[in-house]
């Protein structure tokens, strides 16, 4: 087990520091309580035993000084013990020093610290997931999770992001461990062979360590929920063919957002504001405008998002330093995105410019440049490092994208609410038409403010439902949306998607009867949701939702109700 071996390189470790130093000591008082019991005693009086002789010894060595004892002492005897007092605290201050270098090792420290760590995840007895990198993703989505009251650990190659994480205010306990991720046993002391663990996450900044970290999650629990991110062509597809591995592509979102932005303008505005499942800024209102757009850069976010438009009919022209492979009808200026090379790309035409290259200042220029040419221009920018992000505040850009939130935000959805995803793919697939009426609704049912999101698992949890089934009366999903106050009014709930089996229903109708086993995607108010789970909870006023009156719940009333039908 990873504890033994850990316990094993403890013992080995204080073995190696401590042999000579415990040699020395035994030594020293060996030497020092021999001698003192062979020294002649004051006129003729016996020898010190061994006993008084380890007795003085010790207090000797610490320089405590209780006198002579048992008696006094000769000469021979005082001068022994004066050679005993400088051998004795010499012998303590190299054993002294030798423990401190020993606490201070670096292998120790890190035994140490995996044994812990692996005990501390071994008691977690809630649903769990593992992180693998703690950058701007990694901390962005522990949040996340903290805020939804789901447990982490986490693990990470740098010393520091562990240090930081242990000073985090987070509403639930978060276990981090500083090494590396892609070696199997920190993976296994990571939990992820639990039956708790929930899913591996894997998000440092290296498409290849990633790729290494779901392989070798994926043999030790090949029933495992594994999401990694991968930005490159080559990784998602080697990532997919391993099975079971959910790649999310920050570049690939944004792409997928922002051509809803301009398509499904409707849609967007009501996933940016209240439903808050899109990484545009809530706050600011975004109108993306239709025409031609230009990306400044070629590299991971603007192939992604030139394939995007290109998909969907929109013109587009590409400005980057050097010479790209590209579609032969796209229109490619070679340089750097400076004015003159804006205009070479047609920029009093287009509709809006996008900086998307590696490069913070370069994305800054960019966006100056273009301002100045044309004021009036949809400007996209992409941030890359999140120290930057007060002078990205600082200009006038429509909108920023960062791929550590855009990231975060996805594995958020994906691990709290995932059927919110396929009604998002679903409506701007197959049922726009859907749209407005979903809109309505929600208005109707919450006005402008913020929707919450939860899943309601009907499991043993839902103990009213399973009581009312088997008496069978059949409860839609209509009936425990009903006020337990007054069952002629609605609770602030409303179903967005019922799975049931591998069969997902979306925006499902109100006489839907539900089954044990339904899991149902629920937005609305928190008290909405609380009123909900009472429904689910309580077998009488269930009952009196279904029935439309109340059931007895003492002898006394079922008497009193026989005697009395109409009371």
């Amino acid at each position: 087990m990873p504890a033994t071996s850990e316990l094993d390189r403890v013992t080995s470790v204080v073995l190696q520091y401590m042999r000579a130093p415990f040699l020395v000591l035994l030594a020293t008082y060996a030497l020092g309580i021999t001698g003192m019991s062979l020294m002649p005693g004051l006129d003729g009086a016996p020898r010190m035993n061994l006993f008084h002789s380890f007795y003085f010894f010790t207090f000797t060595a610490t320089t405590t000084g209780f006198g002579e004892v048992p008696g006094e002492f000769s000469e021979a005897q005082r001068l022994w013990a004066s050679i005993c007092i400088y051998t004795g605290v010499v012998a303590w201050l190299y054993a002294i020093g030798s423990f401190i270098r020993l606490v201070q090792h670096p292998e120790l420290l890190t035994a140490v610290a995996e044994r812990g760590f692996a005990r501390r995840v071994n008691s977690i007895s809630e649903p769990f997931v593992v992180i693998c990198g703690f950058g701007d993703t990694g901390s962005l989505l522990a949040r996340g999770l903290s805020d939804n009251d789901r447990t982490a650990a986490i693990i990470d190659s740098d010393t520091e992001r562990i240090k930081a994480l242990k000073l985090r205010d987070y509403r639930v306990k978060m276990f981090g461990l500083c090494a590396d991720a892609s070696v199997p046993k920190h993976l296994q002391d990571a939990g992820v062979t639990l039956d708790n663990c929930r899913a591996l996450v894997a998000l440092t900044r290296n498409d290849e360590i990633n790729l290494k970290i779901a392989v070798m999650a994926r043999a030790l629990n090949p029933g495992l929920r594994i999401i990694c991110r991968a930005t490159s062509a080559e990784h998602r597809g080697y990532l997919e063919s391993v099975g079971g591995v959910e790649v999310v592509d920050p570049y690939d979102v944004f792409s997928r957002q922002l051509c809803s932005a301009i398509f499904s303008p409707q849609l967007f505005h009501w996933m940016q504001h209240q439903i808050g499942a899109v990484d545009f800024n809530p706050e600011r209102s975004v109108a993306l405008p239709a025409g031609k757009w230009i990306l400044c850069g070629y590299g991971r976010m603007g192939r992604a998002l030139c394939e995007a438009l290109g998909r969907l009919g929109i013109p587009t022209a590409v400005v980057n330093p050097e010479r790209v492979a590209t579609d032969p009808g796209l229109p490619v200026v070679v340089g750097r995105a400076d004015a003159s090379a804006l205009r070479q790309a047609g920029i009093d035409e287009a509709v809006g410019v996008v900086a998307g290259t590696d490069c913070d200042e370069d994305n800054l220029g960019i966006l100056l440049a273009a301002r100045k040419i044309k004021p009036e221009v949809f400007l996209v920018v992409r941030q890359n490092h999140h120290e930057n992000e007060l002078a990205f505040s600082g200009v006038d850009a429509n909108l920023i994208m960062q791929p550590s939130l855009v990231t975060a935000r996805q594995i958020l959805q994906m691990l709290t609410v995932p059927m919110l995803l396929d009604l998002r793919r679903y409506l701007r697939d197959e049922g726009r038409e859907l749209v407005p009426r979903l809109v309505d609704t929600t208005k109707a049912l919450l006005g402008d403010a913020r929707i919450h999101l939860w899943t309601e698992k009907l499991d043993e949890r839902a103990s009213a439902l399973a009581v009312l089934s088997a008496q069978g009366a059949p409860v839609t999903l209509g009936d425990i949306r009903r006020a337990p106050n007054a069952r002629d009014q609605r609770l602030q709930v409303l179903a967005l998607v019922l799975n049931r089996g591998q069969v997902k229903t979306m925006l499902p109708p109100e006489e839907t009867e539900l089954q044990a086993g339904d899991e149902i995607l629920f937005c609305g108010t928190e008290r909405g949701q609380r009123q909900l789970d009472a429904n689910l909870q309580n077998e009488y006023t269930l009952h009196y939702l279904v029935h439309g009156e109340e059931r007895a719940r003492t002898l006394y009333s079922s008497w009193f109700r026989r005697l009395y039908p109409g009371c």
